[in-house]
């Protein structure tokens, strides 16, 4: 389905003389859907219910990697811009288009593998199911809007955002450390059948869990890093064109204006 749109959103782009550049609509199937297919029908999909570790990762990699790579294909650009100006200034799309948002959901998710509840959505059929779609979802809701809104934030909230990215790599790998020094099962879940030689002991599963999130969630912060960066670019890129737009007369009077308000 995902797919489909998006082919038909860029036959209509180019049938309004907009033509798309080929290299996004192959970042969004080899960067995004490709990784998704992999990664839901794969070895991570098909154990997901029996190992911590291949579950903890699955929905890592579903929140960061999947949306990052969807990101590159640009569909939001692809609304038309009637519509596309109306979800940016939705509140919503403000709200989880900061990397701040960003940094407490993505920690609340993690701390639910430090609970019950992980075993519950674990070993949950439909709950499994259920996952492949919600958590891709969020993740998508977060990064697209962080990458569109570059122009419409000020440069000293993206600066904020910024430092706030930073002390995101330590908050995440927080969930990820206290699993693997954790020496009791904290899922409360007994022992699935082993299928092979190699299947993990309950106690080594929760450790490799804890080893993965720990190291998707370091490794998946540099693009969000790079994302601040670019739009701290573009939106210092439109305040110096608003100040270069300016009439001598205007910055005369803002130069004045300034100047009182210090008095």
């Amino acid at each position: 389905m995902a797919s489909t749109a998006y082919l038909l959103a860029v036959r209509r782009s180019s049938r309004r003389g907009e033509p798309w550049p080929l290299r996004r609509t192959i970042g969004f199937f080899a960067l995004g859907l490709l990784p998704y297919a992999v990664i839901e029908l794969g070895f991570l999909g098909v154990y997901s219910g029996q190992l911590r570790w291949a579950f903890s990762t699955r929905i890592a990699l579903l929140i960061f990697a999947v949306p990052a790579g969807i990101a590159a294909g640009r569909p939001l650009d692809l609304v038309p811009r009637g519509v596309r100006e109306r979800l940016l200034a939705a509140r919503v799309t403000r709200v989880f288009g900061n990397a701040m948002v960003a940094t407490v959901v993505i920690a609340a998710v993690f701390c639910l593998f430090l609970t019950p509840v992980a075993g519950i959505l674990r070993v949950n059929p439909l709950v499994q199911a259920s996952l492949g779609v919600v958590v891709p979802l969020v993740g998508s809701a977060m990064v697209l809007p962080m990458m569109a809104l570059g122009a419409v934030h000020t440069g000293t909230f993206i600066a904020i955002e910024f430092l706030l990215a930073f002390v995101e790599l330590l908050i995440d790998s927080v969930p990820g450390l206290l699993m693997r020094l954790n020496d009791s099962v904290l899922d409360l879940v007994p022992d699935a059948a082993k299928a092979v030689s190699w299947w993990p002991s309950l106690l080594h599963d929760q450790h490799l869990a804890g080893d993965m999130i720990w190291f998707i969630a370091e490794f998946a912060d540099v693009p969000i890093l790079v994302i601040l960066m670019i739009r701290w670019m573009r939106s210092d890129r439109v305040e110096a064109k608003g100040f270069d737009d300016l009439s001598d007369d205007e910055y005369d009077e803002m130069t004045r204006a300034h100047l009182r308000g210090e008095r």
